[in-house]
């Protein structure tokens, strides 16, 4: 089935911590238990990020702000029975193409490292490690939140960099 991704709509938040929550639950397969407490699906709508998804009613969603000048994407998530269908490269393709058309130079994200789905997924995808000393204020200050959170506890996690359009 193809699920065209769009823009959310208001009538979808509602909605889209239970997929986040069943993404999730693929990662317990590998040891990773995230702690209670908000989505960042729902954390994102209250900053009023850019959430588009797949589907109608949505399977998948991904969430993008601006941080450091640049587009960054802080989740996608792809309910868990629906995983490895092609969804979440949809999503990251729009969210690519998206921030094309904005102009931003490229895409940043943090994830864990070697998770078949995290760092391999996305290199495979154009991404690579972003060196500590090419980190603007922004991301530096989503890798103190991310510490302070516990999130680096549940395993390596790394800053990586997709450039957008001529290197």
């Amino acid at each position: 089935m193809d699920y065209e991704v769009r823009p959310a709509r208001p009538g979808d938040l509602p909605g889209l911590p239970a997929i986040e929550n069943s993404a999730d639950g693929m990662f317990e397969q590998v040891g990773i238990v995230f702690p209670p407490g908000p989505t960042v699906v729902e954390q994102m709508a209250e900053l009023e990020s850019e959430i588009v998804v797949a589907g109608d009613p949505p399977v998948g969603f991904a969430a993008v702000q601006e941080v450091d000048g640049a587009t960054h994407l802080e989740q996608i998530a792809v309910r868990g029975d629906l995983a490895g269908r092609g969804i979440g490269v949809r999503l990251l393709e729009v969210v690519m193409a998206r921030a094309a058309e904005t102009g931003s130079a490229g895409v940043s994200l943090l994830t864990f490292r070697n998770v078949p789905w995290n760092e391999p997924w996305y290199a495979k995808h154009g991404f690579a490690e972003l060196p500590e000393e090419r980190w603007g204020p922004g991301i530096r200050s989503y890798w103190e939140a991310e510490i302070e959170a516990g999130l680096h506890k549940l395993g390596p996690r790394l800053v990586m960099w997709a450039r957008i359009g001529r290197p």
